[in-house]
């Protein structure tokens, strides 16, 4: 009988290792797939310090810290270089999808829109939206029309049944930056002489 309990205990027993081995062969396994690319790597956070030229992305899943050595930051991160160790950094916006510092976004995510390095679900007032490049661009408010220019023809303001005139229409200092849209800033029409020059027309164009 005690034959038969020593027997059954050895038999638990070899079990109990052989689990044991499995457990810790898959768990080799996880650990060196996310282990690529680490200098030092931990069972239970992944990579701690990555090769020169590699990025180490830290993510959380609850409680948890995890660590992962990429060549390329995932959308919403960006890559800072240090002397000891090379970071992922997570964008600070949540409608960033590419950023190049924690506070200047490069490309925002769909349905929002990219304006002066931040993301809007609306452009701001003073610009339009592209929809091709999904970007806010400053629009053009220029002032009033100004008068009317005197109607002259090749600079003369007599002499000639039909001539030109002018009017303009100043652009704010913003409007002037290259890639705004601008509307026309000159108009001109035909209009009729009013006057003949003095000793007659042949002369005056003479």
């Amino acid at each position: 009988m005690q034959w038969i309990i020593f027997m059954l205990l050895l038999f638990i027993s070899s079990m109990e290792m052989l689990t044991q081995n499995r457990w810790k062969k898959q768990a080799s396994a996880g650990l060196l797939e996310n282990c690529t690319g680490c200098i030092l790597c931990s069972e239970d956070n992944g990579c701690i310090t990555c090769h020169q030229r590699l990025f180490l992305l830290i993510w959380r899943d609850g409680i948890r810290q995890y660590g992962m050595c990429v060549h390329t930051c995932p959308p919403g991160y960006f890559g800072v270089r240090g002397l000891e160790v090379n970071r992922c950094t997570k964008c600070r916006s949540p409608s960033c999808e590419s950023c190049f510092s924690r506070d200047f976004c490069m490309k925002c995510k769909d349905k929002f829109y990219l304006y002066k390095g931040q993301c809007f679900r609306q452009c701001p007032p003073g610009t339009a939206a592209e929809p091709g490049t999904r970007e806010c661009q400053e629009t053009c408010e220029p002032g009033p029309w100004s008068e009317w220019s005197a109607c002259t023809h090749e600079s003369r303001t007599c002499g000639c049944k039909w001539g030109v005139e002018t009017r303009v229409r100043e652009v704010p200092e913003a409007g002037r930056e290259e890639g705004t849209a601008c509307p026309a800033q000159q108009e001109t029409r035909r209009c009729r002489m009013k006057k003949h020059c003095p000793g007659g027309e042949l002369r005056a164009t003479g």
